[in-house]
């Protein structure tokens, strides 16, 4: 017998590292992993980690594949920019009823709860998103080229770019342009590397940025006081405000710490939950309404 939407749902949070899948069900909470599920940058491969993730779900479960795809079931995942990807999306899963946004929600709803607060997620990428009386607000995340503020990727491109301009002569060397400068042996290699690295290559130079921060290194510090400024700046712009809970996610995030100003500061506490479970109380709420068609909600322009 098909379960009950309101007794049973499904969630599904995929990114560049993995895509995880949990099904709840009469206060059950059971969780599967499978591979990258980037849908921009690689739909297929995405698509590929999702179907064995609900085929591991099945065995782990002992319920049929229809049984699953018949529950209410919120999908979050990286690359779902725009509504032909969503599209695209619905009509290659065998979800019946689904809503599919990006990746973002579920991050801030599992960091902050029902209340109010904002995120500052900076991983290879990044994103700063509020959750104010209810409403939400998320903001960045457009990638490498055009994007990504505070992002791993944007504080080692950032280092090389400055190490350029101490080759150039416009800015003092320091150690970390002086390391980065011998292990690429010169200029040259410095701008062949950037132009054909990928985000989580670039974003593989943020470790050496935070280390040098941390010896007092002045360039480093400099880069490390950019990215802060830039959350500094943009959250209040979204809402948040001197009271409300400021969760830092990510790899990279916490390292900002020390540079944001005192009122921000005062205001971290710890991610309350993970992005999976954020996903369950967006499927929860999906579950709730009256629906009977899948459907979508994509980025749009704030």
């Amino acid at each position: 017998m098909k379960q009950s939407p309101f007794t049973a749902i499904l969630a599904i949070d995929g990114g560049g590292t993995r895509c995880r899948i949990a099904l709840e069900r009469a206060g059950e909470v059971i969780r599967i992993d499978s591979g990258p599920a980037n849908v921009s940058s690689d739909f297929d491969g995405a698509l590929a980690q999702i179907h064995l993730g609900l085929e591991r779900l099945c065995a782990a479960t002992d319920l049929p594949l229809a049984q699953l795809a018949a529950l209410p079931a919120y999908v979050g995942l990286a690359g779902v920019v725009s509504a032909d990807i969503a599209q695209r999306l619905q009509q290659n899963l065998p979800l019946t009823q689904s809503r599919i946004t990006d990746d973002r929600p579920a991050a801030l709803r599992g960091a902050i709860g029902d209340g109010d607060g904002a995120i500052a997620h900076c991983g290879t990428g990044s994103f700063l998103a509020s959750q104010i009386k209810g409403a939400r607000r998320i903001i960045g995340g457009w990638g490498q080229q055009l994007g990504d503020q505070a992002s791993a990727q944007w504080l080692g491109r950032l280092a090389l770019a400055r190490t350029l301009d101490m080759v150039d002569g416009l800015a003092p060397a320091s150690t970390l342009t002086t390391q980065l400068l011998a292990r690429y042996s010169g200029s040259a290699e410095i701008v062949a590397f950037a132009a054909q690295a990928s985000p989580m290559e670039l974003g593989a130079l943020a470790r050496d940025v935070t280390h040098h921060a941390s010896q007092g290194d002045a360039l480093a510090t400099d880069l490390m006081h950019q990215g802060a400024r830039y959350i500094a700046d943009t959250l209040p712009r979204i809402g948040w405000a001197p009271g409300h809970a400021l969760c830092l996610t990510g790899g990279l995030a916490p390292q900002y710490q020390a540079y944001l100003p005192p009122e921000m500061q005062d205001a971290l506490q710890p991610p309350q939950r993970d992005p999976l479970t954020g996903a369950l109380a967006l499927a929860r709420e999906f579950a709730a309404k009256d629906h009977s068609v899948a459907d979508t909600a994509v980025r749009t322009p704030q």
